[in-house]
């Protein structure tokens, strides 16, 4: 499917596809965060837009508009995106570009999955941009009040994703006991043997779990129920540039 973005004005935003790292899963011991594949998978399931103009933004507390004072860092060829468009501690980002996706898919526009920034949450966003003739905004609520809150340059600041319209009306959310149906229960209850079979063999020095380090169940797909689709990557593609 085509997801298309016409700038509006001047230079189009920068946009990259999302990787996978991030530098507090760098951080934790061995890098053992990225054994979590859903998060590696949500890391990169989408394109993050970057922050242009280096700044640094604070609010006082208040609901009005001047509650926030934008400071931003003077650069060459960068353009300042942030403002305080609707008060009450909110951050807004401009984005100059239109973005159309294919007949029934909307837009997630939401903070970069998993990218934690202390004293600003994103706000997350659902915009039908199939039809829409209107730009949308990314905005971040302030937590924490006199804190100033830096954003670099190619800092992200938004990411986005498509989702087919309806589809969360259409699922059918339903409670079933587990012992009347053997083929689910069958498979969990192997897991979950072989589960405290292994990290109670984890304590144990020398053991084939300590050399494994962790099970690799899910994240190599291994049950008799894993599909062929399974993934443990994703990879989405570039942005091309305008004809």
């Amino acid at each position: 499917m085509k997801l298309v973005c016409y700038p509006t004005s001047g230079a189009p935003p920068r946009i990259v596809a999302a990787p996978v790292e991030r530098d507090w899963m760098d951080n934790t011991g061995a890098a053992f965060a990225y054994r979590c594949l859903p998060l590696n998978i949500a890391n990169a399931h989408g394109w993050l837009i970057l922050n242009d103009a280096p700044f640094v933004a604070q609010w006082n507390g208040a609901e009005s508009l001047d509650a926030i004072r934008i400071e931003a860092v003077e650069t060459e060829g960068a353009s300042l995106l942030a403002s305080s468009h609707f008060g009450n501690g909110v951050l807004t980002f401009h984005i100059n570009g239109l973005f159309r996706t294919e007949p029934e898919y909307d837009l997630w526009v939401t903070g970069p999955t998993n990218m934690v920034k202390d004293g600003i949450q994103p706000l997350t966003g659902i915009v039908e941009t199939d039809w829409s003739p209107f730009t949308f905004t990314m905005n971040w609520l302030f937590t924490r009040k006199n804190a100033p809150i830096a954003f670099e340059r190619d800092e992200p600041m938004c990411m986005i994703f498509p989702l087919p319209r309806g589809l969360i009306e259409r699922v059918e959310p339903e409670f079933q006991l587990m012992e009347l149906v053997p083929e689910v229960e069958g498979v969990y209850r192997d897991w979950v043997s072989r589960r405290l079979k292994f990290n109670e063999e984890l304590k144990i020095h020398g053991s084939a779990a300590q050399m494994e380090k962790w099970q690799k169940d899910y994240f190599s797909g291994r049950s008799v129920n894993a599909p062929a689709s399974h993934r443990t990557k994703v990879k989405v593609k570039p942005f091309k540039p305008a004809d």
